[in-house]
């Protein structure tokens, strides 16, 4: 089970998409003291992998002291960040407090495009120079890209830059509108696009061997399986069924683009809304409307249970509506 804290929504970039609305760091988020209380919380529902995000996580004073905390703990602390303050001398103490792996936000593969949506110049080499501090201090590292109509024709391109980097993975997120996003939701890919690029990524694959892996793209389930491709992933979406996230005020949402508030941790122990909150008892039923709910994929696939919640001003059992295979059309050629 995997879950997300955003642990602030400081951040010294202005990304266009970014689903926290983050900017300067605001009243209310959780204290050193309550983060380790919310850990120990997480370890006891059974969670394993933790994604500390933000905002940007490396922005928080204490957050080495919470990443050795989740270590010992033994959750597998892993990071969403920009990476544009990494130095030998984070990514030093980044290892040595027991992160697994760091995600850094790469949106193209020049430095232009990559500036112009994170609104600051000289992230994309700050970027690259986070990589390289993680690659000479042997930590992992993989590159996280959201996909839109502005960069669609770059994925492979920003692949190779991956391998190059010694990128140990490569995932490709789907904008859902959420926070800033909404400003940009005609950007988003449509059905077509969005099923040529699933392919894409997935023939794209079978020529590297860093992992490629589809985020909020719960069909690429469906189309490896058609592809004959085998996946190390079982399922789609988890929201809410093996996957969450925490606000840094400690409000808890099915998951990090499904703005649905479901408890809050200050009020209740995280481990008891993980198990009894209504909202992940109904997604754990699965019983989806539309034709998510009839498609022989829906073990597998599940559709964006975000997405359907955006699209439909609020039913997020409701169906995917990005998804060709629900109106019978089986795509398999690139455009």
């Amino acid at each position: 089970m995997i879950i997300s804290w955003n642990t602030t929504w400081a951040c010294h970039l202005k990304c266009k998409h970014c689903y926290r609305d983050a900017g300067e760091k605001r009243e209310g988020e959780l204290s050193t003291a309550e983060g380790k209380k919310l850990l120990e919380e997480i370890a006891r529902a059974g969670f394993k992998i933790l994604i500390l995000s933000g905002g940007e996580p490396l922005l928080r004073e204490d957050i080495f002291e919470l990443t050795a905390c989740a270590a010992s703990l033994g959750l597998r602390p892993v990071f969403g960040t920009t990476g544009t303050t990494i130095t030998g001398a984070v990514a030093a103490r980044l290892k040595g407090a027991g992160a697994a792996r760091i995600g850094i936000s790469l949106d193209s593969a020049a430095a232009p495009l990559h500036d112009a949506f994170r609104q600051v110049p000289g992230a994309f080499d700050s970027a690259l120079s986070g990589m390289e501090a993680c690659r000479r201090a042997g930590l992992p590292f993989q590159i996280h890209t959201t996909v839109m109509e502005h960069n669609y024709h770059e994925f492979e391109k920003i692949t190779d830059l991956a391998v190059r980097m010694g990128a140990a993975g490569h995932h490709v997120f789907f904008l859902v509108p959420t926070g800033r996003g909404k400003d940009i939701e005609e950007e988003a890919l449509r059905e077509k696009r969005y099923e040529q690029l699933l392919h894409r990524i997935l023939r794209k694959q079978k020529e590297v061997e860093l992992e490629l892996k589809p985020t909020c793209a719960p069909q690429f389930m469906r189309i490896a399986r058609q592809m004959g491709l085998e996946m190390r992933f079982t399922r789609g979406c988890l929201a809410g069924s093996a996957y969450c996230c925490i606000l840094p005020n400690g409000v808890v949402h099915p998951c990090p683009y499904l703005p649905l508030p479901v408890g809050d941790v200050r009020e209740r122990p995280f481990d008891r809304i993980w198990r009894e909150a209504a909202v992940f008892q109904e997604l754990r039923r699965d019983e989806l409307g539309g034709k998510c709910g009839e498609c022989k994929y829906k073990p597998v696939c599940g559709g964006c249970r975000a997405r359907a919640f955006y699209y439909t001003g609020g039913d997020y059992m409701a169906e995917d509506p990005w998804c060709l295979y629900r109106r019978g059309v089986v795509y398999g050629h690139e455009g």
